[in-house]
């Protein structure tokens, strides 16, 4: 790999955590506790897993240079690794009483607020 394609790689992934990390201090401060960070799996990957009382949210977290940007950056393909992914962890992490589940997104970008979007996707497989 050229050496200025390693250098955007690295800037990117760098861009990444720092942005998860940003999503992760703020859903704290709403009151959410995290269960897991960059979960992987076979089915696929959660930035974020955090839950508020009974409820487990899948966090899928995005920064660009607009939030607009960011938000139309999730294609219908990502969001079915990201719910294959999610019923991975729920098999894997069930507990004496099921919980309910939700996918949200944080959108990040430059000097703006993180805007946490509920219920940005279903999981409509059932």
């Amino acid at each position: 790999m050229p050496d200025k394609a390693r250098h955007h790689r690295r800037i990117t992934y760098t861009a990444g955590k720092r942005a998860e990390w940003l999503a992760l201090i703020y859903l704290l401060c709403k009151g959410y506790r995290p269960l897991a960070r960059r979960y992987k799996c076979p089915a696929g990957e959660v930035d974020l897993i955090v839950a508020r009382r009974n409820l487990v949210v899948f966090v899928e977290v995005k920064y660009r240079a607009d939030r607009d940007v960011a938000a139309f950056s999730i294609t219908p393909k990502q969001q079915s690794r990201i719910i294959r992914a999610a019923q991975y962890w729920t098999l894997k992490n069930q507990h004496d009483k099921p919980q309910a589940m939700r996918f949200d997104v944080v959108l990040l970008a430059p000097w703006r607020r993180p805007l946490h979007i509920e219920n940005a996707f279903v999981d409509m497989t059932g």
